[in-house]
Order: C-alpha cells, then structure tokens, then sequence
C-alpha cells in the first residue's frame, strides 16, 4: 500500500524539492505543481509533489498518522 504523505519543502532546486517529515529529508519531483515554494505542504506520492495543501490540514493529517501508528495501525 502507498500513502501520499504532507511534507513541507525546505529547499527547491529547479524542478526538484527537498521535502521534510518528521526530521526526514527527501527529494520529491515539483514538475506537476506550478507555484510550490519554500515553506508550502506538499503531498508527496511516489516522489511526486501531487497539490499544495494549507498548513492547518497538513499538520493534523501528520499528527492523525502519528496516532494511528502509536495504536499499532501501521502495515502489516
């Protein structure tokens, strides 16, 4: 199963972002996004960022995933 995960991006280099979650650092493709910036969340699916998401959402969509996980709900 894949999840599309918020990140925020910290670093853009052409077509190309450093994205952070949770202390972890990725590269993640902005070719499909026009106006991502540095500070913007993303939703990050198969190293694509796919849309923009305001930062209120993409900080409970974070912590929900959080607590599903320290309830043992992650993969199996």
């Amino acid at each position: 199963m894949c999840l599309a995960v918020p990140s925020k991006i910290i670093e853009i280099n052409d077509a190309l972002a450093k994205v952070e979650i949770d202390g972890v650092v990725r590269e993640t493709s902005l070719m499909l996004l026009d106006d991502a910036g540095v500070g913007d969340y993303v939703i990050v699916h198969a190293g694509f960022a796919i849309s923009k998401v305001d930062e209120e959402a993409a900080l409970e969509t974070i912590a929900d995933m959080r607590r599903i996980l320290e309830l043992g709900g992650g993969p199996a």
